[in-house]
């Protein structure tokens, strides 16, 4: 099932899991089904737990961040994808990230959005599940102990924040259906249902400059020369291979500055009118929506999407039917464009609609990856 070259590690053998759980994501269920599901499962493989409850916003956060990891063989997140997002970016934030970026992590979906446990579902090979079926399958790929490499993005915008993401970045009707929806979350991922008719109701245009790097003309696939003007990239200046002060993050080789054009190899889309841009790196946009077929966890890849104005509600409706089996694309719906890259940008002409990053909500502004 996995592509050749696919190396994998093993959890030690007894194993001690660190389990980082929101018991407010999805429907609040999140702590009684860690109890009547994963415990017992946990215990039968010989998993000891330390389960941390987070109390507010950012509390997994500073945990991972400020935390001597040590003690664990690894950081179990039973959450939607909302808590993930944060221990990412709380281990990017450490001085020794790169020790603690080798820490393996466990998703186990306990929100309305989970996105990345229904893509490790479907990567393993097992049939579409949702709910406590999905919640049992990936237990039982932390009881085997396998793991592997995971692609993140590196997101910066123009006011100078700067992300790590596992997921996706988007602008436009699926982000507008992602936060509009919250309101539902006591719906579980029933919410994304409502939220995207409400959306389709009210069908809105973007107006944006969207540009990337396919991935097949990268420039000897090597990355951009960096003569003695060596390019400021997210505010640190390249170091030469081998000389990174110890823990600075690594360079983004493949981008010039925002405040500067796309490098000349790049492609600008012509359109600059948008009902939607998304960038996914994993398969599933949702449990309901296999948005990116082809994607697998360290592909080197960003799929990115986007909808060009024009489609009439009945076609954007029949897209996203067809996207909770994955076969979207063989509508060949004319507003719908699909290109692999390695980077992209996107400069909107006015700060409208809302951005987001794993489904975590952005003002609105240049961003590029």
């Amino acid at each position: 099932l996995s592509p050749p070259g696919d190396t994998y590690g093993v959890l030690p053998r007894p194993c001690h899991a660190l389990v980082l759980l929101n018991p407010q994501s999805g429907s609040g269920r999140a702590l009684d089904d860690f109890q009547a599901v994963v415990q017992p499962m946990l215990a039968e493989a010989d998993i000891a737990i330390t389960v941390f409850v987070t109390e507010r916003p950012h509390h997994a956060h500073e945990k991972v961040r400020d935390e001597d990891l040590s003690q664990w063989d690894t950081l179990v997140v039973m959450s939607g994808d909302g808590l993930l997002f944060e221990v990412v970016n709380g281990l990017m934030e450490r001085p020794d990230w790169k020790e603690a970026m080798k820490k393996p992590l466990c998703i186990l979906p306990g929100g309305s959005g989970n996105a990345l446990a229904a893509s490790i579902n479907y990567y393993a090979g097992y049939d579409h599940v949702a709910k406590k079926k999905l919640l049992t399958n990936c237990t039982f790929i932390l009881c085997k102990g396998l793991y592997t490499q995971m692609d993140l993005v590196s997101l910066s915008t123009a006011s100078g924040k700067h992300f790590f993401s596992f997921l996706g970045f988007g602008w436009g009707f699926i982000s507008d259906v992602d936060i509009d929806s919250e309101k539902y979350r006591w719906l579980g991922s029933a919410r994304f249902t409502l939220g995207t008719l409400q959306c389709l109701a009210k069908l809105r245009v973007y107006q944006g400059r969207l540009s990337y790097l396919p991935v097949a003309t990268e420039q000897g696939s090597s990355p951009a020369p960096r003569g003695p003007q060596a390019p400021v990239t997210n505010g640190h200046i390249p170091q030469p291979a081998g000389t990174d002060a110890p823990g600075s993050l690594p360079p983004d080789s493949l981008l010039a500055p925002l405040g500067q054009p796309v490098p000349a190899h790049w492609t600008v889309v012509p359109e600059e009118e948008f009902v939607l841009v998304y960038a996914i790196y994993q398969s599933h946009l949702g449990t309901n929506l296999l948005m990116a077929p082809a994607a697998r966890l360290h592909d080197g890849c960003i799929h990115l999407f986007y909808m060009k104005a024009g489609i009439s509600r009945v076609a954007l409706l029949k897209l996203f039917l067809a996207m909770s089996r994955g076969t979207h694309l063989d509508l060949n719906c004319p507003h719908l464009c699909y290109v692999p890259v390695r980077a992209f940008r996107l400069e909107p002409r006015v700060a409208a609609g809302i951005m987001t990053v794993d489904g975590e909500a952005l003002a609105c502004e240049p961003v590029q990856g």
